[in-house]
């Protein structure tokens, strides 16, 4: 499908592959330029950003560990002074770990709240000084930040329905400017951080009504349709992309 995003600019945090990166590529095929942010993987950074300027558009990758305050509010910066603006942004970068309270440890737990909520808060604070009235921000959430039927995903599901509010309630606070915020709820979606043949993915399967994963690209398409002109009424919801799996 085809949006209606020439001369838009974006910056899509996390996305050096799986989802970020059919977002990513999906806003530039749709006529945005886009940047991306990346923690490690410099050279599949690297390469999503020589993909975006293969379509004929404005491309980068930034360096930005999500879990660090200052990095992500300087990948922002950097974003626009490489872009000339900002009308787009979205929240995409995220981590998972799974196992009971009891064995989680610290590092892990402070890890899931600094890039789950912190990196999301961080990064809408730095674009909001950016962002022109219209503006787009699309938070990217889990279909498990409404229902867990799952065990082991308590922490990482408190971190993504931390998202719900804030969400909601920006929607609240930029509404007289006209800026859009809302949320994707990917389900099972087949990348590295949830293969579909990987070990629990049954499991997963069998919990949505569809029978079957998602792909990267089911998450894209609904992201590049919140940025569009045509979700210009819509503010403050979800769209659940999870095979029917919360139905």
């Amino acid at each position: 499908m085809s949006y209606a995003l020439s001369g838009k600019r974006a910056l899509v945090t996390g996305a050096s592959r799986g989802l970020g990166k059919a977002i990513a590529l999906t806003l530039a095929r749709a006529g945005a330029d886009v940047a991306i942010t990346f923690e490690k993987s410099a050279q599949k950074a690297g390469d999503v950003a020589g993909e975006i300027q293969a379509l004929g558009r404005n491309g980068l990758a930034i360096q930005a560990d999500s879990a660090r305050p200052e990095a992500v509010r300087a990948a922002v910066t950097q974003a626009v002074e490489a872009l000339g603006g900002l009308d787009i942004l979205v929240n995409n970068a995220g981590i998972a770990y799974g196992g009971s309270l009891e064995e989680m440890s610290q590092e892990q737990i402070d890890a899931l709240i600094n890039v789950n909520i912190r990196g999301v808060v961080y990064a809408t604070q730095a674009a909001l000084a950016y962002l022109p009235d219209g503006g787009r921000i699309i938070n990217i959430g889990s279909s498990l930040s409404d229902r867990v039927p799952l065990q082991g995903v308590a922490i990482y599901s408190m971190t993504k329905s931390a998202l719900n509010s804030l969400t909601r309630g920006l929607a609240r606070d930029l509404g007289a400017r006209g800026i859009t915020v809302n949320m994707v709820k990917p389900g099972s979606t087949d990348s590295d951080m949830n293969p579909a043949n990987g070990e629990n993915s049954e499991t997963q399967r069998q919990l949505t009504a569809l029978g079957h994963y998602g792909e990267p690209q089911d998450i894209a398409e609904a992201v590049a349709f919140l940025a569009s002109p045509a979700a210009k009424q819509i503010t403050g919801a979800d769209i659940v992309v999870d095979g029917g799996a919360n139905a």
